[in-house]
Order: structure tokens, then C-alpha cells, then sequence
């Protein structure tokens, strides 16, 4: 039988009580730092074990080897898994929130590892993106611990997955538990926004092109070969295929087009000899109606094509990730439907369901198959809470009301 509105009374008021407990929880875990890079991130989510047993959980803690990781690029990685089973049958959602966070950066106003309480936000890093959701998904667990010691008949598990590795892509996070079969959920909801529902996001290629020329003294530059003018070609065509894109559409809300952009340019020697090297860092995002292998084999054409008449200019590309859009999956509707409602009725007005232009983790469940939709407690947009810029913020009051709908939205697919 589905919840009735009694009920969901009830888990809003046992998150309205326990919301200071909530907050000293949400305090405790952004004080442990987790920059990524460097990625050593084994601290953080041994804070966030000793909490959720403190709850009373068993927790499930899943170390990615090192050698892993030493080619991945990051030094320590725990996942956690916390599984709570409700009566029998049913299925299991997957709650996911990651730990990690780009490092804090200049111009903080407040400490970026204290967890500031000021005029209703919380300010650190990663409070918005997604410290909060590791807050929000255990706390909505309690709730319905709670409800089920009631005598409220639910049916099935609720996994609290905690990752550690977002900001590198994944996959020694998410993409880890589901590889090696630790976990295989019927429906996932990943960290996100308070007031949208994601359920597409695009899709993300980044390579590493190393030009290499021939150096010579900066008297006689026809002697060598500059690799930075066949890089400055390589540029030229990069921003004429990005503006073609431009009329490239996505026909999913909040996706416009793809882009291409250029972030890091390194090389030369010194100012009076021509660069034998130049090493270009690209990304190139794609939208979900994009396929990845036509993309890539299109920014290699692009790249390759530029440099074709530059004598004794070679080019190495070299893939640095592979991040798939993520696409609605058959059943994620009954997510959106569930967030939904509960979604309007706590936060008074209309719940969207979007794409956004930026990809995350949560594609992973995607491809193997999990409807999956992302919604939570962080910023109802990036700029208002700060979200990965100076003085990152959350507000309490979202924390509160985006933990009593996910609270509900799960009951009910748990009393469906």
C-alpha cells in the first residue's frame, strides 16, 4: 500500500527533529579535507564510517588497490557501502553521494574546512557538491528506520553508496562497486540539485596533445621546427570546429550544444629558442544525442588535419577520460514521479526534470543499465551556493526539506 500522507507527516517531522544532529553530521565531514588531486581521500571516508556507525550501521568499507589508483592519478580511495534491508522482496536503491572535492583555491571569506554556520548556510568545501548528500541520504535512511520500527511495512533495501573519486571521473568510485559486482541496484538517485531532478547530463572527452617539433636557436629559426606555430594551427582549427557546434542542438531540456574548449597550454624552453614541445589539454563535451567514438575520431581529424602541412611537426593524442552522456533509462520515470510530487508538495512550487551540461558520475549506473536520476540537497544552482569557487555554501533549510523528499520518494517505491 502507498504511503498516506499521515505517514510522509511523520517522516518529515522525525528529519524536522533530528535536523540539528544533521548538521553537526554535515559539520563533521566537511572538516576532514579531501582535495582532488592530490586524492587522498582514505581520511574523509573513514570520518564518514565512524558516523554512520555511530548510527548504528554496519558499513561496508571497499579499498581500490594502489597500483589502481597510481596509474589513475589519485593516492587513497575507500568506498563505502551501508545496505539496510526492509521486509521482504522489493527493490534496492542505490543512494549515492561522493566525498571528494577540488581543492579550496583563494579569496575564502570563512576557513574552508571549519563548516561555518552563518545566517542559515553552512560554509566549506564540498558542503554543496556533495558532502550535503552524504547528510541528506543517510539522514532520509533514518527516517525510514524510523518509520519501519512504527510498524510501517516496507519493502526492500536502501544502499548508501559513498565515493571518493568524483572529481577524477569515477570509476575508482562508482565504477569500482558496480566492475566487480559489489553492488547491482534496481534504481539509483546521485547527488544533485535541490530543486531540479537530472536525468541527462552530457558526456565529456578530454585529451592530451603533445606536439613535437625540432628546437634551434631563436637566430636561425628555420633550421628547427617550431611546434608551437603547429600548435597555434592545431588552436585555430580547435575554435573553428568549437563554433560550428554552436548550431549543433540538443533536444533535451537544459542541454544546449556541444563544446570544445582548450584549458591548459604548456612548453618552449626559453624566450630566445624555438619550442621543440608543446603540450594542448582539450575538452570536448558532448551531448547525449552524440556518439563518443564518432566524436573522438572527429577531434583527431581536427587536431590531425591542422598540423598536415607543417613540415617535420609530429602529434601525439592521447586520451585522458572518456566520460559517457547520461541518458533516461526505462523506470526512471518513476523516480521523476516520486521526487515529484513530494518535491512540490515540500518545496511549494513545480519540480523540474532536466539535462544539464555537465557530466558526473552518475552515468556510470546508466550504462550498466540502472534508471537513475540525480536530486538532493546541494545548490539549486552552481553560482548561488559557490560550488567549486571561494566560500561554497549551503543552505540548512534545503538540507532539511531535500532530505524529507528523498525520505518520501524512497518510502513510497519501497510501500509500491
Amino acid at each position: 500500500m502507498p504511503m498516506t500522507p499521515e505517514q510522509h507527516g511523520k517522516l518529515a517531522a522525525f528529519v524536522d527533529a533530528h535536523h540539528a544532529g544533521q548538521v553537526a553530521f554535515l559539520r563533521e565531514i566537511v572538516r576532514v579535507p579531501s582535495d582532488t588531486p592530490p586524492g587522498d581521500n582514505a581520511p574523509a571516508a573513514a570520518k564518514a564510517a565512524e558516523l554512520l556507525e555511530r548510527l548504528g550501521h554496519t558499513v561496508e568499507r571497499h579499498p581500490v588497490p594502489e597500483a589502481f589508483l597510481r596509474d589513475y592519478g589519485m593516492k587513497s580511495v575507500v568506498n563505502l557501502i551501508v545496505r539496510h534491508r526492509f521486509g521482504t522482496g522489493g527493490p534496492t536503491i542505490a543512494l549515492n553521494a561522493h566525498g571528494d572535492v577540488v581543492p579550496p583555491g583563494e579569496g575564502w571569506t570563512k576557513p574552508p574546512y571549519e563548516g561555518v554556520v552563518e545566517n542559515g548556510r553552512m560554509v566549506a568545501r564540498g558542503v554543496a557538491v556533495s558532502k550535503s548528500d552524504i547528510a541528506s541520504y543517510t539522514y532520509a535512511l533514518e527516517a525510514l528506520k524510523a518509520m519501519a520500527r512504527d510498524g510501517v511495512r516496507l519493502n526492500g533495501t536502501v544502499e548508501l553508496h559513498f565515493t571518493y573519486d568524483e572529481e577524477f571521473g569515477g570509476l575508482a568510485g562508482p565504477g569500482w562497486l558496480l566492475e566487480h559486482g559489489l553492488t547491482k541496484p534496481d534504481f539509483a538517485i546521485t547527488a544533485s540539485f535541490s530543486y531540479a531532478i537530472v536525468t541527462a547530463h552530457n558526456g565529456c572527452l578530454q585529451v592530451e596533445v603533445t606536439v613535437h617539433g625540432k628546437a634551434t636557436h631563436g637566430a636561425i629559426p628555420k633550421t628547427g621546427h617550431d611546434a608551437l606555430r603547429a600548435a597555434n594551427a592545431i588552436l585555430t582549427a580547435v575554435y573553428a570546429e568549437a563554433d560550428r557546434l554552436e548550431a549543433v542542438k540538443s533536444t533535451v531540456a537544459g542541454i544546449d550544444s556541444p563544446t570544445f574548449i582548450v584549458g591548459t597550454v604548456a612548453g618552449g624552453i626559453n624566450t630566445n629558442v624555438v619550442p621543440d614541445r608543446i603540450v594542448l589539454r582539450m575538452d570536448r563535451r558532448m551531448i547525449p544525442e552524440e556518439d563518443p567514438a564518432a566524436v573522438e575520431a572527429r577531434v583527431r581529424e581536427v587536431i590531425e588535419g591542422a598540423v598536415r602541412a607543417h613540415a617535420g611537426i609530429r602529434v601525439e593524442i592521447r586520451r585522458l577520460l572518456l566520460a559517457r552522456a547520461l541518458k533516461p533509462l526505462p523506470g526512471h520515470e518513476k523516480l521523476v514521479a516520486v521526487l515529484q510530487r513530494h518535491g512540490e508538495r515540500v518545496f511549494g512550487e513545480p519540480i523540474p526534470a532536466v539535462g544539464v551540461p555537465l557530466y558526473a558520475d552518475a552515468r556510470l549506473y546508466g550504462e550498466r543499465g540502472i534508471p537513475i536520476v540525480m536530486y538532493g540537497a546541494g545548490p539549486r544552482t552552481i553560482l548561488e551556493a559557490n560550488a567549486k569557487r571561494a566560500d561554497e555554501n549551503l543552505l540548512l533549510e534545503d538540507l532539511r526539506r531535500a532530505t524529507q523528499v528523498v525520505a518520501s520518494a524512497v518510502a513510497d517505491l519501497l510501500s509500491a
